[in-house]
């Protein structure tokens, strides 16, 4: 099998909505743009998590070979210290695993924010040219798991040409 090709493209709003919402400032000031109700959906008995991570630089063209999923609540990351990084995203096939061959990439900049959908697989947090700092806030506890990790064949990121 050979190594899926996806050029990283602008974030483009339309082209995630099924996977999620971009975050982005309001243009005006002394106003607010709201996403409470892209975090309804969690789990009976879970409770809000909030950390700050901090993640090493990766470089274009980079390999994806791990990506992950909450199948029952959001996941949102929050640039809190990042020059740009990387999104990538895929729908789940009939089985439920990812359908890589629909996988899409995104790469945006340290302003913007991102919300995943639950059960929307998607590569972990990763920065381009600089380490980075992430605040993410996800759902933990209940009784269901919410956290599944995947092994992949290799996709290559690259940058847009």
């Amino acid at each position: 099998m050979t190594d899926i090709i996806i050029p990283l493209m602008p974030p483009d709003a339309e082209a995630f909505s099924p996977f999620g919402r971009f975050v982005v400032p309001p243009d005006a000031s002394d106003t607010r743009q709201f996403y409470s109700n892209s975090l309804e959906t969690s789990p009976d008995d879970t409770t809000p998590v909030l950390h700050v991570n901090h993640v090493l630089p990766r470089t274009l063209p980079m390999t994806v070979e791990k990506i992950e999923r909450h199948p029952h609540a959001a996941q949102c990351f929050f640039p809190l210290d990042v020059s740009r990084y990387a999104v990538m995203v895929t729908p789940s096939n009939e089985t439920g695993a990812p359908d890589l061959d629909r996988a899409l990439a995104f790469l945006l900049p340290g302003t913007m924010g991102v919300i995943f959908n639950p059960g929307v697989w998607h590569l972990g947090a990763t920065v381009i040219d600089r380490a980075g700092h992430f605040v993410v806030l996800m759902w933990r506890g209940g009784q269901l798991p919410d956290d599944d990790f995947q092994s992949i064949r290799p996709i290559t990121l690259t940058a847009l040409t």
